[in-house]
């Protein structure tokens, strides 16, 4: 097992401890994070209006400190992601930003920019997978700086997950769902090269699902108009166990920009997965409270997916892109069997519905049509064009099922028990959560002698279990020296006490440690390239104090990317198509990716087994 030593919570209520593992889902807006939570998050991401790196998910400081007070109710956390580059000029709005997070609740800042470990914020610190986590070194010294939080590369196989487990008691983030940055992260200046649209503040352009013609750079192409550098999403539905067992904390699900539907379906997936994980291994704790209670059946197949892969989890392979499309064409329904004028029918019983979205690879492309009708074994799409016997046909928009994530009624509940002892002159009654948190509430009432006991114990009980739309599932009702109430006085003492546990809830939430920089951290390098994004006073000064002596201006500073190596990346072209150098390939020399007048040079470290792309212009 990982050294976990400080990964080791205490619970008090249970007088032991116990390592909590964490579901963490993303928050487009302020729906999303209560959609999120209902469905059994442990936490959420948010982007603020500025400095993070989905610049389509920004949302108001006020949105967010609601989101944090709904989170908080449950035991479940917020992050805020700042974690985009900062230029000189923006150091003060950038502290202005982080202070308001802050101010409003949040339970940590994601940043790429070393500049927050300068502005004394008084919150914990996550180190962003765009600082490129992937080795011991790099994740043992935002350790010893003080980060509470280091976010795993993507390109991590489990073995290297393990080894970096091993060697730290940081806190680990890995991703579990969702797109996969083909880069490592962090180390991508593609988009700026192409579109002057930077990934590292927030603009990427998403470049690396273009199609591009792989070339000798002198006219002969080897491979047209393919989309060489799109890969598949990752899906680790079945290595959860695994990475709890190599050190992970927190399992993160990737798509502030995904909707509704997506982020409901996949957040319950993963809960059912974790909870099943975390109750084979006694060590181990869920990091938030409350059942989520959904009225559909999570199925991952049925949401956005370019195609489920473990990518390089298992070690690096082929078989991980996605030549023809970037698009998701969804589940695999089948191969077309017979086609007749305007229909066509299947190989395969997949039930398919009217307004079902379809799609299928025709010259080489993805194209997509909805489904006009269905007639038995029959399907009439909008339209005909490139479907053909054998064509093989994927959903990539299930309408019943994403009516039936719609419409479902998600909530999210904590059990409690209620005690009730009546007075002549009051009446009080607790409520106890399944953590052991208590409230307790008296209403001053001059009650009289039950005439019938049993009947009225059994309306107390009745009335107080009666939790209506609030957070609590009352489980149990006891009742002492029961006298007589009317039904409204019962009610507004069970309204009052649920109340009043709630905000005890919320009040008892606390923040962790507050970052607090430790100067005697000693960087593992004792230069900075252009990569690691130095690109402001403050974090220069930062690795400066923290022994590197040659800090290189970061890429985002320089007027042009030409000659520049603009991605770093363990996904390997060359091994994807069969032409590995250590296995005596037929293409031989250097070999380029072409788009318009941008041309790269494919460049591969084989001893890491790595690929860079230098920009020639």
């Amino acid at each position: 097992m990982p050294n976990q030593a400080n990964k080791l919570v205490t619970l008090s209520q249970m007088g032991e401890k116990r390592r909590y593992i964490e579901l963490l889902a993303p928050a487009k807006d302020l729906q999303s994070a209560v959609d999120a939570i209902d469905c059994g998050a442990d936490a959420v991401y948010i982007g603020a209006a500025k400095f993070g790196a989905r610049y389509a998910a920004t949302n108001s400081v006020d949105d967010i400190a609601e989101a944090v007070h709904y989170a908080h109710r449950y035991g479940a956390k917020v992050y805020a992601t700042l974690n985009t580059l900062i230029f000189d000029d923006e150091l003060e709005d950038a502290k202005a930003q982080a202070e308001a997070l802050v101010a409003a609740g949040v339970d940590a800042l994601i940043v790429q920019d070393m500049a927050y470990c300068r502005m004394g914020l008084g919150v914990p610190l996550h180190a962003s997978t765009q600082t490129s986590c992937s080795t011991v070194e790099q994740v043992r010294f935002f350790e010893q700086t003080g980060f509470a939080r280091a976010i795993l590369e993507r390109n991590l196989s489990g073995a290297q997950i393990e080894s970096i487990g091993r060697g730290v008691d940081i806190e680990l983030e890995a991703f579990i769902h969702g797109a996969i940055c083909v880069c490592h992260s962090g180390r991508c200046a593609l988009s700026r090269s192409m579109s002057g649209r930077s990934g590292n503040r927030g603009e990427c352009s998403q470049p690396c699902r273009l199609p591009y013609d792989l070339t000798d750079g002198e006219g002969t192409i080897y491979i047209k108009g393919k989309h060489l550098l799109s890969v598949c999403d990752l899906d680790l539905t079945g290595r959860i166990g695994q990475m709890i067992d190599a050190g992970v904390n927190s399992f993160k699900i990737e798509g502030r920009l995904k909707d509704r539907v997506y982020l409901r379906n996949i957040v319950s997936h993963y809960r059912r997965i974790l909870d099943r994980e975390i109750d084979l291994r006694a060590e181990c704790a869920r990091a938030s409270v409350g059942r989520s209670v959904v009225e559909f059946e999570p199925n991952p197949a049925k949401s956005f997916t370019r195609g489920g892969s473990l990518y390089l989890f298992d070690g690096k392979r082929n078989g991980v892109a996605s030549f023809d499309t970037p698009k998701a064409l969804g589940e695999r329904l089948g191969r077309v069997a017979r086609v007749a004028g305007s229909r066509f029918m299947i190989d395969s019983a997949a039930q398919v519905a009217t307004g079902d979205g379809i799609c299928f690879i025709s010259d080489g492309e993805a194209v997509g049509t909805a489904v006009n009708g269905v007639d038995g074994v029959w399907i009439t799409p909008n339209r005909m064009d490139g479907i053909r016997v054998g064509t093989e046909i994927y959903r990539n928009y299930d309408r019943l099922f994403s009516l039936a994530v719609e419409r479902s009624r998600n909530r999210r509940q904590v059990d409690a028990t209620v005690a009730v002892r009546f007075a002549e002159q009051s009446i009080t009654a607790t409520a106890t959560d399944c953590t052991g948190m208590s409230a307790t509430v008296t209403v001053e009432y001059a009650s009289e002698v039950a005439q019938g006991v049993a009947k009225m114990e059994n309306t107390v009980r009745t009335q107080l279990s009666k939790s209506g739309q609030t957070m609590f599932a009352v489980v149990d009702v006891r009742v002492e020296d029961v006298r007589f109430a009317p039904a409204s006085v019962l009610t507004q003492l069970r309204r009052d006490l649920l109340e009043a546990l709630e905000q005890r809830r919320v009040e008892s939430h606390r923040r962790g440690a507050p970052f607090a920089e430790n100067l005697s951290a000693r960087f593992h390098k004792s230069a900075i390239t252009e990569q690691e994004n130095v690109t402001n006073a403050l974090a220069r000064s930062f690795y400066a104090d923290h022994g590197v002596q040659s800090i290189a201006e970061g890429i985002d500073l320089q007027q042009s990317t030409a000659g520049c190596r603009v991605m770093v990346t363990d996904y390997c072209i060359r091994r994807e198509i069969g032409q590995c150098l250590l296995k005596n390939p037929t293409i031989r020399g250097e070999i380029y990716l072409e788009r318009g007048r941008k041309k790269y040079k494919l460049s591969f470290d084989c001893k890491r087994c790595q690929m860079s792309l230098i920009d020639t212009l």
